[in-house]
């Protein structure tokens, strides 16, 4: 049995417990808002019971239902705000229409009361705090609605209290209470009805998972982003422009998305990321090269004193633009080929045409990251490797 439901079982206990109080002694001091209270407690227990069958029949997924009855959680809140809003009516028909008529036994139902209150201010307390964990809408509704019961006893007891002076406060305090309680019952159904009609998300939550999509380095941009709960569940759907052109890759890169997107942001059910790879008009190709001329391909990557970057221009071949940039890392002892790797893709290269292969070495792990591709070349000018591919420099 998962916490929620402890803890909704919990509340059927409470709501038992207060019911017994309030009736016995309703019985004791002959009073009618004691005893109206109690059957305000019954029907909180009808309300509890709503609430754990929904977080029960919650979890279950079927043919019929394959993303789960998580919003049956949402009917079940819906349910009990608009017991809450009745409970609020109770109250007010009670106060208006209550017969005044003189009370016995007052000093026990006092302490009755003062258990009643401190009953329901430790259980709602513990059941908000659980709701809030495990973000249950039903368990933080029920919870509200179980410290309903401390305001209403509340009532209850200053129309005891003044009455042993002589004073009837029960009206003004009744009109005060109802108000709090319809405030309340409003904010859960409206909550409720929000989700059951596929409100989206909070902005908060939906800003959150565009930074975790941006935070990976192969996406460009985001098309869409979509939000929605369901019971306690949040469902994200993306749709994004990677980088790369490779469909395996591509799909490994949502995946890694989807795992960030759960791990940074609690309660989601499903993450769901739509891709495309990029569709560029223009390819820029790296070159190491040896010689003043920039015509020559240097044997050693991260030795090269400079790169040759190629902008070709995808649809007919044709070269676009043709820059040279210095190799800053020649002197480093160590490590200097990831330096160069990661200096060339700070210039949004898409290939880099090389005579030595990468496997197995740093700069492998830093283009492939990138979805950089790795050519090799058996030409020694920059001239003839560029023909290889089609086009004429």
């Amino acid at each position: 049995m998962e916490k929620s439901e402890k803890v909704a079982l919990l509340a059927i206990g409470v709501n038992l417990l207060l019911f017994a109080i309030k009736f016995i002694f309703a019985g004791f001091s002959g009073s009618i808002a004691l005893k109206a209270e109690a059957f305000h407690s019954l029907s909180d227990l009808v309300a509890s019971s709503t609430v754990f069958a929904g977080l029960i029949i919650a979890r279950r997924k079927t043919r019929a239902f394959p993303y789960g009855l998580y919003k049956v959680e949402n009917v079940a809140s819906v349910l009990v705000a608009i017991a809450i809003i009745f409970a609020a009516y109770e109250i007010l028909m009670e106060a208006v229409h209550g017969s005044g008529e003189d009370l016995k036994n007052l000093w026990p139902a006092i302490v009755g009361m003062v258990c009643v209150i401190g009953l329901t201010f430790g259980y709602s307390r513990y059941a908000t705090r659980v709701g809030r964990e495990i973000n249950s809408p039903s368990l933080i509704a029920d919870a509200k609605h179980i410290s309903i019961d401390m305001f209403a006893a509340m009532v209850v007891l200053i129309g005891l209290v003044s009455n042993l002076a002589g004073v009837d406060l029960d009206r003004i305090c009744a009109f005060i209470i109802v108000s709090i309680i319809v405030w309340c019952g409003g904010k859960i159904l409206i909550d409720g009805i929000r989700v059951l009609l596929d409100a989206s998300l909070d902005y908060p939550t939906l800003n959150l998972a565009q930074k975790v999509i941006l935070a990976e380095p192969q996406v460009l941009s985001i098309e869409h982003l979509i939000g929605r709960n369901s019971g306690r569940y949040k469902f994200i759907e993306a749709k994004v422009i990677l980088k790369t052109h490779d469909l395996d890759k591509a799909w490994f890169i949502a995946q890694q998305i989807e795992k960030n997107i759960r791990k940074e942001i609690k309660h989601v059910d499903r993450a769901l990321i739509f891709y495309e790879p990029t569709q560029k008009e223009t390819f820029i190709y790296a070159l190491p090269v040896a010689d003043t001329d920039h015509q020559h391909i240097s044997s050693h990557f991260g030795e090269a004193p400079c790169f040759k970057l190629i902008t070709v221009r995808h649809k007919d071949k044709t070269v676009t633009e043709e820059k040279i940039i210095k190799n800053p890392f020649v002197t480093v002892d160590h490590g200097k080929g990831i330096l160069v790797a990661e200096l060339l893709i700070k210039h949004s290269i898409d290939a880099v045409l090389t005579r030595e292969t990468f496997e197995g070495r740093g700069p492998f792990y830093v283009f492939s990251s990138a979805a950089v591709e790795m050519l090799l070349t058996r030409e020694k000018t920059v001239k003839l490797a560029m023909a290889d591919l089609g086009i004429s420099v």
